[in-house]
């Protein structure tokens, strides 16, 4: 009987271990899909987007490419990375897309957040179902930390 317990608390932890990478996991790969576009950002084209318009989820104004970079018409960006009308964003195209990418810092912290969202998370499976309390307190302030950073900047 207590062999049978044991083996049952073994296999629930590896169960619980196995959600919280894969929440880890997804996270990551959520994040990697625009955060690849700002840190690669090499041979892609580069700009300056002045915002002039803002509806629904996505605002749109003039791109000045940098020297170097291709003219683009018709680009957009997503409204949770541009504040304010006529405000001057640094971007990147994403290739094949007429979908503009925030950079710099700002860029960087905002294409993370699901990251960020994944560890906290994670940090409620790894302290309430693995008891590893130090571990969880780790990746929630990592979490909560890349939030707050990404709040801030943008």
């Amino acid at each position: 009987m207590k062999r049978s317990r044991g083996v049952l608390s073994y296999a629930c932890r590896a169960v619980l271990g196995c959600v919280a990478a894969l929440i880890v996991v997804a996270g990551f790969w959520s994040s990697w899909g625009t955060a690849q576009h700002v840190l690669l950002a090499k041979g892609r084209d580069h700009g300056t987007l002045t915002v002039s318009s803002c509806t629904g989820k996505v605002c749109t104004g003039r791109y000045v490419p940098s020297a170097g970079s291709a003219p683009h018409a018709g680009l957009w960006i997503d409204r949770s990375t541009a504040a304010k009308k006529s405000e001057r964003l640094p971007v990147v195209v994403r290739p094949g897309s007429d979908e503009a990418i925030r950079t710099g810092a700002a860029g960087a912290l905002h294409a993370w957040v699901p990251l960020g969202g994944a560890l906290l998370l994670a940090a409620l499976v790894v302290a309430g179902g693995l008891r590893m309390t130090r571990t969880a307190w780790v990746a929630g302030v990592a979490g909560a930390g890349l939030l707050v950073a990404a709040f801030v900047a943008l």
